[in-house]
């Protein structure tokens, strides 16, 4: 039960917008996209300009999880945010897989491209997360920038953590993308 990483890609919007229902808990607070609008921010025309980069995973033909960054301005108000040209990371693996290194080879890969583009990439967690631990192995640091921000999902206290990219050589896991193939 291997995974295969692809790009996303803008045909692939569906894959986000679904992906972003657990990224950003939804399904823990028993919430949807339509009830908080605000956080369309994240997924809206995924993949149209050059501000987005992502991958998803499949294993055994089923999509296991998505990572993506989105590089968004001040206006948009968003968790996360840095500055300008830092992009905002969201990564989802599906129940089912969670706990088999799937988000591990996904991020360390969405590095690996990010680096190519940008100096720093940036991510924010609830407070209390677990998740917390999983960015730190993964060389992200706490932003302390003076101010608590909420959580737009539930209102609970979230931290920035910011990741400073190496520039190295892409070296991607896998070129066998079939563009002919359409994920439902």
């Amino acid at each position: 039960m291997k995974p295969t990483l692809y790009f996303l890609r803008s045909s692939e919007q569906k894959i986000v917008t679904d992906m972003l229902h657990y990224a950003l808990r939804l399904d823990q607070v028993n919430k949807t996209l339509s009830d908080l609008p605000k956080l369309r921010i994240y997924e809206e025309f995924y993949g149209f300009t050059s501000k987005d980069l992502g991958l998803y995973s499949l294993v055994d033909n089923k999509l296991a999880g998505a990572v993506w960054i989105r590089r968004l301005n001040a206006d948009h108000g968003s968790n996360g945010y840095i500055d300008d040209n830092t992009p905002i990371l969201n990564i989802a693996i599906l129940p089912d897989f969670r706990g088999q290194g799937i988000g591990s080879r996904m991020i360390e890969q969405l590095f690996i491209e990010a680096g190519a583009l940008y100096d720093t990439i940036s991510v924010s967690i609830v407070h209390n997360s677990p998740a917390i631990s999983f960015y730190g192995r993964h060389g992200f640091i706490r932003h302390d920038n003076g101010s608590v921000e909420q959580s737009f999902v539930d209102g609970s206290d979230v931290v920035t953590m910011v990741k400073r990219l190496e520039k190295a050589t892409v070296v991607r896991p896998s070129n066998r993308y079939d563009p002919r193939r359409w994920m439902d």
